[in-house]
């Protein structure tokens, strides 16, 4: 394992970064605790204001897709595999228990009906997700650390430095997380709806949501070990896995902190949507996306210091020390 070499930066100017400049506060005990987690996103909410606008553009391709799926057309469509059969008992042997049974099971839900030109802009925004993924997302979160650790932050011109500094690697690694996501949140749409069934939909349900669950965990350290450490795409999977037991507790209030902000969220729009305020479903696109990166960054990079950056320190100045005492032995005899 070795650490990433911390080289001087470029920088893209842009909407004059050096606003961006606050470094540590020296006289401050930065100890990532629940206090000091309101201390610092408050210190650093107009830089994360700035970052938010450049993560807009992974929620863009979502928001065209779930607009065709919301706004165009639909057909009702039943979801429940015993329909068909019951549908055929039932004209051969009618009897008001079986007529019971199919009423329940006909319960449907409305499918889109898609023409052509949105299966292509569905399929190209999928592509241009799945393909700028990892960019976007080791972009944000060399932001995201340097915000944290107190670094010298110039928002614009870090997250485009971060992209060309690990170009392959991100496209690669971003691919992966990209598919595993997807293929995540299918199955977990795929069971959802076929609960109840069986004892073994259920229990892959069950199954699907916990490796969910898991995986969330893990992506709050996927980006940070790529761009911290110089290891394979592998090894910082299989080290991601690993911090998302070693930091239980920090993982679990990250998430704990995700949810009671949507539910923030959903309670400000039951409030005053009835009332003609939109403003509340806009104003998540302001802040909300690096708010959560945020929070994981906060939860992960003390586990990350903990097991992997103060131990590979130490053996440095531990090598360094060796090294020295053996010139020094040299140059006396």
């Amino acid at each position: 394992m070795k650490k990433r070499n911390q080289d001087n930066k470029k920088k893209f100017k842009l909407f004059d970064p050096y606003r961006d400049g606050k470094g540590v506060y020296e006289a401050e005990s930065r100890k990532p605790t629940l206090k000091f987690f309101f201390v610092l996103l408050w210190r650093k909410l107009s830089q994360l204001f700035q970052l938010n606008l450049l993560m807009l553009v992974k929620i863009i391709p979502l928001l065209v897709i779930a607009g065709i799926y919301l706004l165009g057309s639909k057909t009702p469509i039943v979801t429940d595999s015993i329909y068909i059969p019951l549908s055929g008992v039932g004209k051969i042997l009618p009897t008001a228990s079986l007529t019971t049974e199919l009423d329940l099971a006909s319960v449907h839900m409305q499918y889109p009906v898609l023409n052509t030109w949105m299966n292509v802009l569905i399929i190209v925004m999928v592509l241009f997700l799945a393909l700028t993924w990892g960019w976007q997302s080791v972009g944000a979160t060399y932001v995201l650390r340097g915000l944290f650790r107190g670094d010298a932050v110039f928002v614009f011109s870090d997250f485009f430095y971060a992209i060309k500094k690990n170009f392959k690697q991100a496209f690669f690694m971003g691919l992966l997380d990209f598919i595993i996501s997807a293929v995540l949140i299918i199955d977990f749409i795929f069971f959802y709806y076929r609960t109840g069934t069986s004892f073994g939909i259920d229990m892959m349900y069950f199954m699907i949501f916990l490796m969910g669950i898991i995986y969330i965990m893990m992506r709050f350290y996927l980006y940070h070990l790529l761009i911290t450490f110089e290891l394979k795409n592998f090894k910082i999977v299989k080290n991601a896995f690993i911090f998302s037991i070693l930091g239980i507790k920090r993982n679990i209030m990250a998430l704990l902190g995700f949810v009671l902000l949507l539910a923030l969220h959903i309670f400000l729009i039951i409030i005053f949507i009835p009332i003609g305020i939109s403003i509340p479903i806009v104003l998540p696109f302001v802040y909300i996306l690096a708010i959560f990166g945020f929070i994981s960054t906060y939860a992960a990079y003390p586990i990350i210091d903990r097991y992997m950056i103060q131990p590979y320190e130490a053996s440095q100045k531990a090598n360094s020390a060796e090294t020295n005492e053996e010139e020094n032995k040299e140059i006396t005899e």
